[in-house]
């Protein structure tokens, strides 16, 4: 997937933003689920015993089961064929990790991107803050939405690009149809990308589970294009300062 990386403060160099490319090839090799090499292939396989997984392995894998607990089921790596699939989960938190990586070298602004998923800091080039674009799910050329912000992630889960990869644990054999798009902002990106997933499992309920969410707040796009946002959502349209 396509990753961008802006970091606004002057002492940035090559070696910084390598750093985090490096990063996310780690990430790659060591998740993605297609690639035979991987070690979550290898662990589907049967090839790796869960006492020998990585460090990082059990931590997602812990930080999945927090996430199916407190989303009632709605997230759930397993998928019907028994194999783990954490990517609903691996990118937000890679993202998250990322920034960190960039706060430790001392950067107070930049923007990371992957595969659409957003985390910043401070602010962008023009001293403002960082400006996120929600697209039109049925024109992708089209913004129909931008959110203002400075600190928060913002994850937008839907099937308008890659058609039905997000599955309803709870009815399996079902498409998502109801909806196309969810957009949702958190704290960072990594809270605001697994209950994104999640919350769009959900349907048409997915947006009363993010309005019920302290600290977050959404924006979904049904099948006929209507848009519904959680009762805080407009706060981040207004606040160009």
């Amino acid at each position: 997937m396509p990753i961008t990386i802006e970091v606004v403060d002057i002492s940035a160099g090559e070696q910084d933003i390598n750093e985090v490319f490096s990063y996310f090839k780690y990430i790659d090799e060591k998740f993605s689920v297609y690639k035979e090499t991987s070690e979550i292939t290898r662990i589907n396989n049967g090839k790796i015993k869960k006492s020998d997984w990585s460090e990082d392995m059990k931590i997602v894998f812990a930080l999945s089961e927090e996430t199916k607990i407190k989303t009632g089921g709605y997230f759930d790596i397993t998928a019907s064929n028994g194999k783990y699939d954490p990517s609903g989960l691996v990118k937000g938190w890679a993202i998250f990790n990322a920034s960190k990586i960039l706060e430790r070298r001392g950067f107070n602004n930049f923007y990371i991107e992957a595969g659409g998923d957003v985390q910043v800091r401070g602010k962008n080039q023009q001293g403002q803050n960082w400006k996120i674009g929600i697209r039109n799910p049925f024109n992708s050329k089209e913004i129909i939405k931008t959110v203002s912000i400075n600190e928060e992630g913002v994850a937008t889960s839907g099937t308008y690009i890659r058609g039905q990869h997000i599955y309803d644990p709870k009815k399996r054999r079902e498409p998502i149809t109801e909806i196309v798009s969810l957009t949702v902002i958190g704290p960072n990106i990594y809270e605001a990308d697994r209950f994104a997933t999640a919350a769009f499992a959900m349907r048409e309920k997915g947006i009363e589970f993010i309005e019920e969410l302290p600290g977050f707040e959404g924006y979904v796009i049904d099948k006929n294009g209507l848009a519904t946002m959680t009762s805080g959502f407009e706060k981040y349209t207004k606040n160009y300062a």
